[in-house]
């Protein structure tokens, strides 16, 4: 596997799993109610502890991304 496919496929995770985290930030700030009551029928958790669940998910989506997507995707541009 030579380098620009290499740093292709980073830009292409780095692309799909930002618009994810993107689109679970904006779903979990903009209709909390509406997230809360669809897990609510799988998992029943207090609203609290769902709310701390959920950001500690976030939190840790955004780390895995930027450690496994974004860092190796950068350092490709720069060796390249």
């Amino acid at each position: 596997m030579d380098l620009t496919t290499l740093t292709s496929f980073f830009m292409w995770c780095s692309i799909f799993n930002g618009g994810l985290l993107i689109l679970w930030t904006l779903c979990f700030l903009l209709m909390p109610d509406l997230v809360y009551r669809t897990q609510k029928r799988w998992f029943p958790l207090p609203r609290e502890t769902f709310d701390v669940v959920m950001y500690v998910f976030v939190g840790a989506f955004k780390l895995l991304f930027l450690v496994f997507n974004l860092v190796p995707y950068l350092a490709l541009l720069m060796i390249e």
